[in-house]
């Protein structure tokens, strides 16, 4: 019996009519494809797909989006002499480069980086025209907007690095270049030349969010499988009114974590864990290289971290003057 409540994938598919959802406001975009059921996506979440809707502002992002995701492709395509085999073989390292620290803040040849500028337009303007969608879609619905202002959280670290920060040094080769190992590449270059982020302090901060956000929502999700045998997944109807299986987590918690998180306060709990995770760390990326030059002497100054002595050279070198 114990075994049988071990559920970590979806074990009922409960299937009643197709639900079109709620009336539309007078002048919006219909919802387009007919509602149809697909059993494993009701193993991980809701069986049902579509409809879709789309709108002005849907539209327009994925238009954007596909432009910048082309002009990025198409370039790294062409770093590689346009051999497909390559280009595939080579995708993790190709990338395409912001233009080079003599062009500053200037519009630089389309080869030059004038290719990364364009690229990174339309990105921003799909990702900034998808909050935006998030933001209305919500309203439409009649929910609160905490996803959209969870997502621009991470916006507000994305436009640091490619944006904000790259006009602050005065320069667009302070920005990201758009690859996957070139940009993590990028990330350790960045750490080294301004003295080890690791003695950032709000470095530390991100970190300590990202690994608490993660811990909570991964023990939340637990807690409330551990009490599905009881409705624990009702997680509205025993905010209101408490039922056994509130009870029993809430006891759990307390017993293993010495305090109590409810059903509710969950949910704010993980979701400043995860929104300060980003807005922490893109006031870290942002100090570097404009308030502070070197982190580690920052670290130094401060008391953070202890001075290294002074042992070069720690022996004497024969045929060497000292």
């Amino acid at each position: 019996m114990a075994v049988e409540y071990q559920n970590i994938f979806t074990r009922v598919q409960v299937r009643g009519p197709v639900h079109i959802g709620p009336p539309m406001a007078p002048g919006s975009w219909v919802r387009q494809g007919k509602p149809f059921f697909v059993y494993w996506f009701g193993k991980f979440g809701d069986a049902q797909v579509g409809p879709f809707y789309l709108g002005f502002l849907g539209l327009a992002s994925i238009i954007c989006g596909v432009i910048a995701i082309e002009i990025i492709g198409l370039n790294m395509w062409a770093s590689v002499g346009w051999d497909p085999v390559q280009f595939v073989r080579q995708l993790p390292w190709l990338a395409l480069e912001p233009p080079p620290p003599e062009y500053g803040l200037s519009l630089p040849p389309l080869n030059k980086g004038g290719w990364w500028l364009v690229a990174g337009f339309f990105l921003t303007a799909s990702i900034l025209l998808w909050w935006l969608r998030t933001y209305r879609r919500a309203r439409a619905l009649g929910m609160g907007t905490h996803v959209a202002w969870a997502f621009a959280a991470a916006i507000w670290l994305y436009l640091v690095l490619g944006f904000i920060r790259p006009v602050l040094m005065g320069s667009w080769s302070e920005a990201v270049p758009f690859g996957i190992f070139p940009h993590l590449d990028w990330t350790a270059a960045f750490s080294i030349r301004y003295g080890n982020l690791f003695y950032n302090p709000f470095h530390a901060l991100s970190i300590a969010f990202l690994y608490g956000s993660v811990l909570l929502f991964a023990m939340h999700g637990a807690t409330i499988l551990a009490v599905s045998r009881f409705g624990g997944e009702r997680e509205l109807e025993q905010i209101t009114d408490r039922g056994t299986a509130a009870e029993r987590a809430a006891l759990f918690w307390r017993w293993t974590m010495g305090f109590n998180a409810t059903m509710e306060s969950i949910h704010r709990w993980a979701w400043w864990f995860a929104v300060l995770c980003p807005l922490t760390g893109g006031i870290g990326i942002l100090l570097t290289g404009t308030a502070v030059d070197n982190w580690y002497l920052w670290a130094v100054k401060h008391g953070v971290a202890p001075a290294y002595p002074a042992v070069f050279p720690p022996f004497p070198i024969p045929g060497v003057t000292q």
